[in-house]
């Protein structure tokens, strides 16, 4: 299926224009992957309990975006002896119905090399990638890959994007536009940055693509009060808190189901 633009458009993008189009509002929750020996079951209460897309973290040990609960769980399951490949065998037999991103860094992706990582992703049923310190200006030999083994990478737009960047930034992003609410790492906050809603305006303003704001986003409140702006909300540490917290499946579920409610209502 192609795009607005000259794009082919894949499982995450058509999933996320289609609720969209129909009016609802995105919720895509972040969960790291081998956090512990329930993270596929709770995958699976995310997907029931209404996401659109789930966002599912390939921990590693140097990462430069991530907050302390989202680095503290991914040292939780780097313990415990997750890898990509683990994570990558897990998801290729979770059997849930919505649009699957992983988010990672380059390093790991560098490593196995582009054409690998992009084919191992499709393989298992990966339909988008998050690499946050991946620049566009660096980009063009991971996104020829992506796109041929048709995986959409989902860029950021920072708060400091400039106007001619964040057009680029929109027009080769795939799947949604992540917009990064705030300048620094991922976390819980009390009240919601400023910068969330200037950078979703300007986002909708440069491209057709879902808009979604992530960083900071840390309750039903400020997810609905961002999707006055935005087409949806990423959700990470919140939810990542109360699995640290023994939250579980059920918990997981039910955290869900209050943002759902709340960008509904």
């Amino acid at each position: 299926m192609t795009g607005p633009g000259t794009h082919q458009v894949g499982a995450l993008e058509a999933r996320l224009r289609e609720r969209r189009d129909a009016g609802s509002k995105l919720v895509v929750p972040y969960l790291t992957g081998g956090l512990d020996g329930e993270w596929i079951d709770t995958l699976r209460a995310l997907a029931a309990a209404g996401a659109d897309a789930i966002e599912v973290g390939i921990p590693f040990s140097d990462p430069v975006m991530d907050g302390p609960t989202i680095q503290e769980a991914s040292e939780r399951a780097l313990r415990s002896g997750t890898t990509r490949h683990s994570i990558l065998d897990a998801l290729r037999g979770a059997d849930v119905d919505v649009p699957i991103a992983v988010m990672t860094y380059y390093n790991l992706v560098a490593r196995a090399g582009h054409r690998r990582s992009a084919s191992e992703l499709a393989a298992a049923g990966v339909a988008g990638a998050i690499l946050p310190d991946l620049p566009l200006d660096e980009a063009g030999p991971w996104l020829a890959a992506a796109d041929e083994a048709g995986v959409a990478t989902v860029l950021l737009a920072a708060p400091t994007t400039p106007d001619d960047r964040l057009a680029a930034i929109g027009a080769r992003s795939r799947g949604f536009l992540y917009a990064v609410g705030l300048l620094g790492v991922t976390g819980e906050r009390r009240e919601l940055a400023a910068s969330a809603r200037a950078i979703a305006a300007r986002c909708m303003a440069v491209t057709d693509l879902p808009v979604l704001v992530g960083v900071g986003v840390s309750n039903a409140a400020q997810a609905r009060e961002l999707c006055e702006v935005a087409d949806g909300v990423v959700v990470g540490s919140a939810l990542v808190r109360r699995l640290l917290d023994g939250a579980g499946p059920k918990g997981a579920g039910e955290f869900l189901a209050e943002l759902r409610a709340a960008v509904d209502g």
